[in-house]
């Protein structure tokens, strides 16, 4: 079976990022990354490239689009792994619009606990809306540009925000911490002078 998308030729292909939610997660839904560099770059994207052990991969595409690209990922994980998992792809402007737009790094003193949550679509920001209308203290939520941002100083585990909001969601949101986010945006950066 070819997977292939055969993107676009493109002189100035763009960069995008793929953010898989819930894999390598303890002992479940195992994804190995030499395994899942291989599945995009057979999708016919270039310059593969995946960030930390949780699901971040960084590659260019020549036009075909972060819709396509994330519908391609998805399959060819269950294909290869048996595994399904929630791909959300963005652009590399759409995470710098993400990032730039982040109004809790003023209050935020550990990036651990600081987390952006890539919402799937408008849908699932109609969702996040009415979480903003509630005392969460001493956490914090705001809405950014395709994000939510949390802000968890007690820790993950340990905020009631973070589990409504998981609640609410459920697989139309994957979470990364404000550390990881930057990484991920170091990663796009380095892509692009590549």
């Amino acid at each position: 079976m070819n997977m292939a998308v055969k993107p676009k030729k493109d002189r100035d292909a763009g960069v995008l990022v793929a953010l898989i939610r819930g894999i390598n997660v303890g002992r479940a839904k195992r994804v190995q990354m030499a395994e899942l560099r291989k599945i995009v770059a057979e999708l016919g994207y270039g310059n593969v490239k995946t960030l930390l052990n949780s699901g971040n991969v960084v590659f260019t595409d020549g036009g075909a689009g972060p819709a396509l690209a994330a519908a391609g990922i998805e399959r060819g994980i269950e294909a290869r792994f048996g595994v399904t998992a929630r791909v959300t792809v963005v652009t590399a402007r759409e995470l710098e619009a993400v990032i730039e737009a982040n109004p809790l790094v003023t209050i935020a003193d550990n990036p651990s606990r600081l987390l952006v949550g890539f919402l799937a679509d408008a849908e699932s920001r109609a969702l996040v809306e009415p979480l903003l209308n509630r005392d969460w203290s001493p956490a914090a939520l705001a809405l950014g540009p395709g994000a939510a941002y949390l802000w968890c100083p007690e820790g993950v585990m340990a905020c009631g925000l973070c589990d409504e909001f998981s609640r609410l969601l459920r697989d139309s949101v994957t979470s990364r911490n404000w550390g990881t986010t930057l990484k991920i945006q170091a990663a796009v950066h380095a892509l692009r002078s590549e």
